[in-house]
């Protein structure tokens, strides 16, 4: 995982609805932690776009349901900047379901744009992606 250049304003605590925009068989995951996100005692833990998380799957088919797979935040309605000064603002909240830890993806087809900021921290995933902003 690299770092990104952007400064990301963690919108999505854990415990939040994510869907997802992928064909993985996932509809929607709920954020149960945040991987290598350090924060002050009882805060929770936050993610924003470019995080990987841990999540649990709420909606989507019946053997993908219950399970806990790894997801990266591809976009997230908070805005945020970037260095060159522009803010970025999407409308939803989106993740991509992950097979395993290197960040390869689990389904095939996303649907929507990607931001930039996943694209350089994530190569396998800016690989699939057809539209990144």
């Amino acid at each position: 995982m690299q770092s990104i250049s952007a400064s990301v304003t963690r919108a999505l605590p854990v415990g939040a609805k994510v869907d997802t925009c992928d064909n993985s068989g996932a509809k929607m995951i709920q954020i149960i932690s945040v991987k290598g996100h350090k924060t002050v005692k009882r805060r929770l833990s936050e993610a924003g776009v470019g995080d990987m998380v841990t999540a649990s799957v709420i909606k989507g088919k019946p053997e993908m349901r219950h399970q806990i797979v790894l997801a990266v935040i591809v976009r997230q309605k908070q805005e945020y900047k970037r260095p060159d000064g522009k803010t970025i603002k999407f409308a939803d909240n989106a993740a991509i379901v992950l097979k395993d830890e290197k960040g390869n993806p689990k389904g095939t087809i996303f649907k929507g744009a990607i931001a930039k900021e996943v694209a350089e921290r994530w190569p396998a995933v800016a690989k699939v992606a057809k539209i990144m902003v």
